[in-house]
């Protein structure tokens, strides 16, 4: 994933704050706060004419001194217990996600079948359909934010993003088509799923190109 050089800057700083550090979510989780307070107070001080160079060294500066975080990273990448209790926390809330999300899906899919049987108009058939949408976005939250032997959990304000990023594109189907039964045109569908879609797929592209590594380190 290409990165322009102050997203390299800031990951190399925040890398390098933590060196020797042992690796665990918890870490990953402040590394990845850490980045985003970075680049965020670097964009402030660039529109108040500052320089890219100039705002890295103001906003490093703003954030005061990081020993007694590097220290407690420290004393959670020794400790095994802790991992593992935040691992499992984060596992049990994934995990009612991942179940709500699909008994939502598997809701929505089967009162569809039953008013579809009961001789109901298209438009209602489809309607209870936006179960399924909600169900795909959450089951898209969930699975990110989940701990896995290869990766660590998705950041969780990024999760909500790429959740809303997928659930606009179901959301743009389950659109196009109420309104195609409802209408009956073809033209008003495709524009109503057009709209949608569109933001739905510029979200999720705008996540993929500025994405970060979770992969774990192989030792």
């Amino acid at each position: 994933m290409m990165r322009n050089s102050v997203d390299k800057k800031v990951q190399a700083y925040v890398d390098g704050l933590f060196s020797g550090v042992g690796e665990s979510q918890q870490l990953f989780d402040l590394k990845e706060e850490l980045a985003t307070n970075l680049k965020e107070k670097i964009v402030d001080y660039k529109k108040d004419g500052m320089d890219e160079s100039a705002a890295f060294k103001e906003a490093v500066s703003s954030m005061g001194d990081l020993s007694g975080l590097v220290d407690d990273m420290r004393e959670v990448g020794q400790n095994k217990a802790k991992q593992a209790v935040y691992s499992s926390m984060t596992a049990r809330i994934s995990a009612a996600g991942l179940i709500t999300g699909i008994l939502l899906i598997l809701f929505g899919v089967l009162t569809s079948a039953m008013l579809y049987f009961m001789d109901m108009e298209l438009e209602a058939v489809t309607g209870t359909a936006i179960f399924v949408v909600f169900g795909i976005a959450i089951i898209t939250y969930s699975g990110l934010t989940r701990e896995t032997r290869k990766k660590y959990a998705m950041n969780r304000v990024r999760a909500i993003l790429y959740a809303v990023a997928v659930g606009l594109v179901a959301f743009s189907l389950f659109v196009a088509f109420t309104t195609g039964f409802a209408t009956g045109e073809v033209y008003i569908a495709i524009s109503s799923f057009m709209i949608f879609f569109l933001v739905g797929i510029g979200l999720w592209l705008g996540l993929i190109f500025t994405g970060t590594d979770r992969r774990k380190m192989v030792v």
